[in-house]
């Protein structure tokens, strides 16, 4: 049997897939003085995070995972960073495949969502407790009311209202978390495109072909998390880019779910909303 390592009451195993989000967690928890170690997964996690962490496992070998989670004993496990696209440096261990072949079975079948929480679950089933990175570095999360200088205008209203019930109403159906509209007219729904190329599609919707022309008035674009989502897995989230290209398809702002939606790099997403005159809101204050 392997002896469990001492980890301090309350400490968090950060397991790091891509992005910026899961550095950003890491620093949100040195600030907090939260005591946390980092599984990072080959293939996907940043240079600077891979570097440090205190294990690197592949995508597919659940068993080590779970074998480092024993070893050192019941802790707070918080996803990060996404494991949709694998790059081939995580798919090249066909041997971490073969031995988790069972567990791999036993979660495959759905969307990413559902496969995601099968895994959690198997985490959970060896006594430790999974939580979201809304719960382990919550300062990461939009506040209510503006980031940045700007606030929306009369002219978004509809808009604003639009989107909101689009995205209420298209939950139950496992769509995108995010949708452009201008006043009553959807322009565009996230699908699994992801954000930014829905802008795009968006982008030569709302103009003349080509993208050219002027954008239709008051396009906004909005994010939230599915009603009922398990809020652990793919949180919506925004940064800088989000706000430049919401910018290209003519989007007057964005408006997000308040302690829903994840803002990458808080100060640099206001300073470039600032510089192309966007708004940037938690919609709590906003009426529907």
């Amino acid at each position: 049997m392997v002896k469990a390592e001492t980890v301090p009451e309350g400490a968090l195993v950060l397991i790091a897939g891509a992005g910026r989000l899961p550095e950003l967690v890491a620093e949100s928890l040195r600030r907090t003085h939260r005591p946390f170690r980092v599984i990072a997964l080959r293939g996907f996690t940043g240079p600077a995070l891979r570097k440090s962490a205190d294990a690197t496992v592949d995508l597919l070998d659940l068993a080590a995972t779970l074998k480092l989670l024993r070893r050192w004993g019941p802790a707070i496990v918080v996803p990060a960073g996404g494991v949709s696209r694998p790059s081939p440096a995580a798919i090249l261990n066909a041997g971490a495949a073969l031995r988790n072949r069972d567990a791999l079975r036993a979660i495959a079948g759905g969307g990413d969502d559902r496969l995601l929480r099968a895994a959690l679950a198997l985490v959970e089933e060896e006594g430790h407790r999974v939580v979201g990175v809304h719960e382990a570095a919550p300062d990461l999360l939009c506040p209510e009311g503006p980031i940045g200088r700007r606030r929306p205008g009369p002219e978004a209203a509809a808009s604003i209202a639009t989107g909101r019930g689009v995205l209420d109403a298209l939950s139950p159906y496992d769509l995108g978390q995010a949708v452009v509209a201008s006043g009553d007219r959807v322009l565009a729904v996230e699908g699994p495109e992801g954000t930014d190329r829905m802008l795009a599609r968006a982008r030569a919707l709302g103009r003349r072909p080509f993208g050219w022309g002027r954008a239709l008035p008051g396009t906004v674009l909005v994010k939230a998390p599915k009603v009922g989502q398990d809020r652990r897995i793919d949180l919506p989230a925004i940064g800088p880019r989000t706000v430049r290209n919401a910018a290209r398809a003519g989007c007057v702002g964005l408006v997000l779910e308040p302690g829903g939606t994840l803002v990458i790099d808080r100060v640099a997403t206001a300073a470039e909303a600032d510089r192309l005159g966007l708004f940037v809101v938690g919609y709590g204050s906003l009426p529907r």
